[in-house]
């Protein structure tokens, strides 16, 4: 207990982190995870760094984080690019040894998330041999200077904004709704589903009602058109984990509007808005059409990357 609290209290105050790596978004889904998280002190005790971390232990390999979107070290404010030279080597010596391990994959948290410069593992993990073996584009905005709406999504804008749709900004009880609509867009268009069930994202969304929200766009007869998910990751980013819309949404411009009401309401209180990726297939493959859609939101490029690291019994910094 004393571990996760400490665990906690560090990723409240990293400059570099996420409310996924607390531990209460970390362990909803332990059973399918073999944990192998690490805590980093100084000579002093006190806590500098911890590292989110999964064993695959089949394929002798280690994932920061497997059942995380990233991953990577959380860094106290005062950890030096030294220190984080030293967890890093002390990382993949460990899960060489006693893990038996002969590869780590590292997912850093991309740029956008720091609340203060943290690449230090970046200059290491080069330093170390890591390859990228990934590269995701996502798209993101920033809320102090958003750039306009395209032709395209103005027009759209303007339809849904005529046609008397409502805007919710978190609409719990619509989960049910929203998911069929997500279901059956996944399955339709992309052959695939959801990372989350729906009683997993119920159970997030109970435990972290002011992080994770429902945003929705209904019909003037209340029916709903479209949603997203929003997580949170106050102050600094605003991320859709999931966006939809039914036919009907798609033709009356409900995403358009509803991403208008969003990006307005957030720019208060977060820096960034991150629309997620764009990409399959570890960013070999590209969804032109998402990619242009949020685009013409206002959103440009970040990229979310993965590196590879070979780890044996020594690992030089």
């Amino acid at each position: 207990m004393e571990a996760r609290s400490e665990w906690d209290g560090l990723v409240a105050v990293s400059r570099c982190s996420s409310f996924l790596f607390e531990r209460a978004y970390m362990d909803y889904h332990q059973s399918r995870f073999e944990d192998v998280s690490l805590l980093f002190r100084n000579a002093k005790g006190h806590l500098r760094g911890i590292l989110p971390a999964n064993l695959r232990r089949a394929e002798r390999m280690v994932e920061s984080h497997g059942g995380l979107t990233y991953g990577g070290l959380v860094l106290h404010p005062e950890a030096t690019a030294l220190e984080v030279g030293e967890m890093l080597a002390q990382a993949a010596v460990f899960y060489a040894t006693e893990c038996g391990a002969e590869r780590w994959v590292y997912k850093p948290l991309p740029y956008i998330y720091h609340a203060y410069p943290a690449d230090d593992a970046l200059y290491w993990l080069f330093r170390q041999g890591a390859k990228l073996t990934s590269r995701a584009i996502s798209s993101a905005i920033l809320l102090d200077t958003p750039l306009p709406f395209s032709t395209l999504r103005g027009r759209k804008l303007q339809k849904a904004s005529k046609s008397g749709i409502e805007v919710r900004e978190h609409e719990p009880q619509a989960l049910d709704e929203f998911w069929k609509i997500l279901s059956e867009v996944l399955q339709t268009r992309h052959d695939t589903a959801p990372v989350h069930t729906i009683t997993e994202m119920a159970y997030l969304m109970d435990a972290f009602p002011t992080r994770i929200r429902l945003a929705t766009a209904r019909a003037t007869d209340g029916s709903l058109l479209a949603g997203s998910v929003i997580y949170i990751n106050a102050p600094h980013v605003a991320h859709a984990q999931y966006i939809a819309a039914n036919v009907q949404g798609r033709e009356t411009g409900a995403l358009d509007l509803l991403f208008h009401c969003l990006l307005g309401e957030y720019a208060g209180r977060c820096r960034y808005f991150d629309f997620g990726i764009s990409t399959e297939q570890g960013g070999r493959m590209l969804n032109d059409g998402l990619l242009f859609q949020k685009e013409g939101l206002g959103g440009r490029a970040i990229c979310y990357d993965t590196y590879e690291l070979t780890i044996g019994r020594k690992n030089e910094i």
